[in-house]
């Protein structure tokens, strides 16, 4: 899964963080089975097909405080996040063909809180840990989105290096319709490893 990330300084001790990725995924089934009903062959063919794509940015104002090897950040921003969701399906029964499906489309502006945390050991080597949360209560697609990284990150150059990180990501979101409800519950975790520019 892509992800870009984008970190600004004013000075020491301000800066600007924005985050962007997205989730995109598709999943189909078929079935294929004959039964005998009251001494009636009945051959039925069946196929449904799900698709899932989950948009997230953020942008926030972080302030860093600390000198020295440690510095500590609070962030306060906004996150928009997106999810188009469908399934479709299809059958055939005794040459008789059926179909039907659904999709979903929403979208939601959420506040976002951001806790991070440096460790220099030198000019080289960084350690970090960083926490996110967004948290959204009415609205046509609310919930809460919680993310956490630990990482570590190699300099050999000035303006290039090289990271490595483990993350976790949670995330709950629900829309409520007149005659359903929609529920998206989907973790992300896992290794990842990057390219990291800074000037």
């Amino acid at each position: 899964m892509p992800r870009v990330r984008l970190d600004f300084l004013i000075g020491e001790h301000q800066g600007f963080s924005f985050d962007y990725y997205e989730v995109d995924r598709d999943h189909s089934k078929t079935l294929s089975d004959g039964i005998n009903f009251l001494g009636t062959p009945i051959e039925a063919t069946a196929r449904a097909k799900g698709d899932l794509k989950f948009t997230f940015g953020s942008a926030a104002y972080k302030w860093w405080f600390g000198t020295g090897n440690d510095v500590f950040g609070v962030g306060l921003g906004a996150a928009y996040y997106k999810v188009h969701a469908s399934i479709y399906g299809s059958a055939t029964v005794n040459g008789d063909n059926f179909s039907a499906g659904a999709s979903a489309n929403e979208s939601a502006w959420a506040p976002n809180l951001q806790l991070g945390w440096r460790h220099s050991f030198n000019d080289q080597w960084r350690m970090y840990v960083n926490a996110s949360g967004v948290k959204k209560n009415g609205g046509s697609l609310n919930g809460h989105i919680y993310d956490a990284a630990i990482g570590l990150e190699w300099f050999p150059w000035q303006n290039v290096g090289f990271g490595a990180e483990y993350a976790y990501t949670k995330i709950r979101l629900n829309q409520n319709k007149r005659r359903y409800d929609l529920d998206l519950d989907m973790k992300l975790n896992g290794p990842a490893a990057y390219v990291r520019f800074r000037f």
